[in-house]
């Protein structure tokens, strides 16, 4: 199942850890591989996927690590 354009999570595909669409590259890994000093370019030759898909992993990961408050009280 598409979670966001280029990001997939499929229960098949390393026990639904999200991953780039189509391929069973992980989302950490292409985010560890940026914090790693790789450039999108690299990582792009590295795992065969395309800029967009980095820049929507980079995104999920964002999105994932960011937390939600409410601002409406309960």
């Amino acid at each position: 199942m598409e979670i966001a354009p280029h990001i997939s999570v499929d229960p098949g595909i390393h026990h639904e850890v999200p991953v780039v669409s189509g391929t069973r590259v992980p989302v950490a890994i292409v985010i560890g591989s940026l914090a790693g000093g790789m450039t999108k370019e690299d990582v792009c030759q590295e795992y065969d996927i395309s800029k967009e898909a980095v820049e929507a992993a980079y995104a999920a990961a964002l999105i994932n690590a960011t937390e939600v408050i409410s601002l409406v009280g309960d």
